[in-house]
């Protein structure tokens, strides 16, 4: 998953508690080696592959569903989640410190666009020199289908924590909720500026800190505006709680950028959240 995961669990004994936690391993490995894009065997390159020819190609049942979610997370976001712009990461290397030149930019800004992309299950075609990446989607769905996997097993206390992607199992067995820590995105303070407390769903967050560097006093995040090529500019943070993993780091994203608008969306939404902005300002239900 291409960071820190944590599976924490209560269940009868050592060995049940072992052989849950390896099932849910097993899993999240076969659904990193479906749809990572850095292997060249996965199902999500094999899709890339078609799509950089402009081809058709018909998917799995699974690939199907996370792409109707990610149309879903298209038209509720006004085009803003979008997951043909993971062309843009050839423009931006957060890595340089330095800025992509704009004609790099709108040259791949032709390329991307989930609505130039004609999806009708199973079968999906592109315009020549797409391509997709389902990392905004894969790691939230992943925590969910792990959480459901070890409640069928018998494990109905515990939680899975991929990269931060948080879903609850169950409360532990006393009743009692997990506390869950959501970090300040700008200050180096290692305590938490709001602890949750959680009995069940699940906890993402999105924020311009994990990818980015800084150039003339003004940061530049990884996320993305698929419609300007450059990375939103007014939240720093924002986190969300939901029923499921999925849909709580989707609305996380969508809030980062939806930009000045992300307040009033993410209230809109109804879900609990907490957002903070670049001035430090903060707000929220959380």
């Amino acid at each position: 998953m291409g960071s820190p995961c944590e599976i924490q669990l209560y269940a009868r004994d050592h060995t049940s508690a072992q052989g849950i936690a390896q099932q849910a391993i097993a899993d999240a490995n076969r659904l990193e080696q479906r749809y990572s894009r850095y292997r060249p065997d996965s199902i999500l390159s094999g899709i890339n592959q078609v799509a950089a020819h402009g081809g058709s190609i018909q998917v799995d049942d699974e690939t199907a569903s996370l792409l109707n979610y990610a149309h879903a997370c298209y038209l509720q976001s006004d085009g803003l989640f979008d997951i043909t712009s993971g062309l843009l990461r050839q423009a931006w290397n957060f890595k340089a410190n330095r800025l992509p030149e704009q004609g790099h930019i709108e040259q791949l800004l032709q390329r991307i666009g989930w609505h130039k992309v004609h999806w009708d299950a199973p079968t999906i075609s592109f315009q020549p020199g797409m391509e997709l990446d389902l990392g905004g989607i894969v790691k939230e769905y992943a925590a969910d289908r792990l959480a459901t996997l070890c409640w069928n097993a018998g494990a109905h206390h515990g939680f899975i924590n991929l990269g931060g992607d948080i879903r609850v199992i169950g409360a532990h067995p006393d009743g009692s909720p997990w506390r869950i820590g959501v970090k300040h995105p700008r200050q180096q303070n290692p305590e938490a500026i709001h602890t949750l407390e959680l009995l069940s769903g699940g906890i993402a967050s999105s924020g311009d800190y994990e990818r980015c560097f800084t150039l003339n006093g003004i940061r530049y995040g990884h996320i993305l505006n698929p419609k300007t090529g450059w990375p939103v500019q007014h939240m720093a943070a924002v986190t969300v709680v939901a029923d499921l993993c999925v849909l709580a780091g989707s609305a996380a994203t969508i809030g980062m950028l939806k930009q000045d608008a992300g307040p009033a969306w993410l209230a809109a939404l109804g879900l609990r959240h907490l957002w903070v902005d670049i001035h430090g300002q903060e707000g929220g239900t959380l």
